[in-house]
């Protein structure tokens, strides 16, 4: 779990899902261009347009469930390290967690139903308040976070109703309701 997601609903069938020999359960994020491979790796280099699709769906990282066993298994850490050690002079991709994280999980995801996490809170005010109430997971990915002044004001009370304000550390950085 992202630190700028709120949980809204149980997670726990999460724990009892089959992920069918993948690594990593993913809610992906088609619909939108941006998240696709192209726009994320350098596919005129022929490492990567070689072994990746650049029309891949991407996905977003803030709520994701793992199968350590299938990590290890696979050494998911190895490909991980492998991958950012051929990139040591970023032309494969520019710097940011997203690229490396996509090429380490290639092949290696389950797609989840999008009803466990919506992203987008932080920079999309056209996401519906059906779809968010749904949601086991809202993501406030984006620079309009909801505890700042420029976050987007029909979002802010999904973050809001579980801040304790009179916590010294949020007093401190003059977050307030």
């Amino acid at each position: 779990l992202d630190d700028d997601i709120v949980v809204q609903k149980d997670l726990t069938p999460l724990w009892y899902l089959n992920l069918k020999g993948k690594v990593i359960g993913v809610v992906e994020t088609c619909g939108e261009s941006f998240h696709r491979f192209d726009r994320y790796l350098n596919f005129s280099n022929p490492l990567i347009s070689k072994n990746f699709n650049p029309r891949a769906c991407g996905w977003a990282f803030g709520m994701n469930i793992f199968d350590l066993k299938e990590w290890r298994k696979q050494n998911i850490t190895g490909v991980y390290h492998k991958w950012q050690n051929l990139n040591v002079d970023r032309l494969l991709w520019k710097l940011g967690t997203l690229p490396p994280g996509l090429i380490t999980f290639w092949n290696q995801t389950y797609a989840l139903d999008k009803s466990w996490h919506v992203l987008g809170l932080g920079y999309n005010p056209s996401i519906s308040q059906k779809e968010i109430e749904r949601a086991a997971v809202v993501h406030y990915n984006g620079n309009l976070k909801p505890w700042l002044e420029m976050g987007i004001p029909k979002f802010r009370n999904y973050w809001a109703k579980f801040v304790d304000y009179d916590q010294v550390y949020l007093r401190e950085c003059n977050i307030s309701p």
